[in-house]
């Protein structure tokens, strides 16, 4: 039997997102110190009690059933079986370069994950605090947390170009030779999985990723796109999966319904 997801458990995870949303902001407004992590990547404070929050709201507050699978938790080892079963992924901080810098454009990621797709996603941005869910019953959009949710859905390509959305700290030259052969008639820069829910939301038809990501980076925006009628797919065609063995992503392309492949 697939899991219920009732509106009730997406509520709960959009608030435990918005807890963890403000112990980020507080920190944010802070003279926070910044650390390297083995892989040379930068953390902080703020990833690491955001995360704790996540996972002790998760597992005492809602369900210890599913294993949970957090990038600081993976960061320092621990990281749990989750072959053959649900699980959740979290990103406490997408986009610690942009809380770095201090330009607003970090989220908080939680997903849960059912035979390799993902059956709820929740991005908070705590800096606006817009927050996004997605879910088979569609993805919705709260907007400055004023407590109305409205439905999102994908647009369909406008007949003079896409609008193309990348990553601001992780261009490639693949991504540039890549929507060089789509119609493209503009580009804007985002960070974080703030990228997946301007495609949600119809403010942007394509982003493409040719890049490192893990899991947890793209998996709560991937629910939030595709239960707004798009679509997360490898270079193949085929559809992003979770649960790989060490959680890291092939390159993928994020796009909404009818956006042309460049290889057909």
């Amino acid at each position: 039997m697939p899991i219920n997801i009732t509106v009730g458990l997406s509520e709960q995870i959009g608030e435990i997102a918005r807890r963890a949303g403000r112990v980020i902001m507080d920190i944010y407004r802070t003279d926070f110190e910044v650390e390297q992590k083995g892989d040379s990547s930068p953390v902080t404070l703020a990833d690491k009690e955001a995360e704790d929050l996540i996972f002790r709201s998760i597992g005492q507050g809602i369900t210890s059933e599913f294993p949970m699978v957090g990038e600081e938790a993976v960061s320092m080892g621990k990281i749990p079986d989750v072959k053959g079963r649900p699980f959740w992924l979290v990103d406490p901080l997408d986009g610690t370069k942009e809380f770095i810098s201090r330009n607003g454009e970090f989220t908080v990621n939680i997903a849960l994950i059912e035979n390799g797709r993902p059956v709820l996603g929740v991005v908070h941005l705590p800096v606006t605090d817009d927050t996004y869910i997605g879910t088979r019953a569609g993805s919705f959009a709260q907007y400055g947390g004023d407590g109305t949710a409205g439905q999102i859905q994908c647009r369909q390509p406008a007949s003079d170009g896409l609008v193309a959305i990348a990553s601001r700290s992780h261009g490639s030259e693949a991504v540039e030779t890549y929507l060089e052969a789509l119609p493209v008639k503009e580009r804007i820069g985002a960070g974080s999985s703030l990228k997946f829910c301007r495609v949600a939301e119809g403010k942007a038809d394509i982003y493409p990723r040719f890049g490192p990501t893990m899991e947890w980076d793209t998996a709560a925006g991937h629910a939030v796109l595709m239960y707004a009628g798009g679509q997360v797919v490898k270079e193949d065609g085929t559809e992003l999966q979770y649960g790989k063995p060490d959680f890291r992503n092939p390159f993928f392309i994020a796009r909404g319904p009818n956006v042309p492949d460049p290889a057909t």
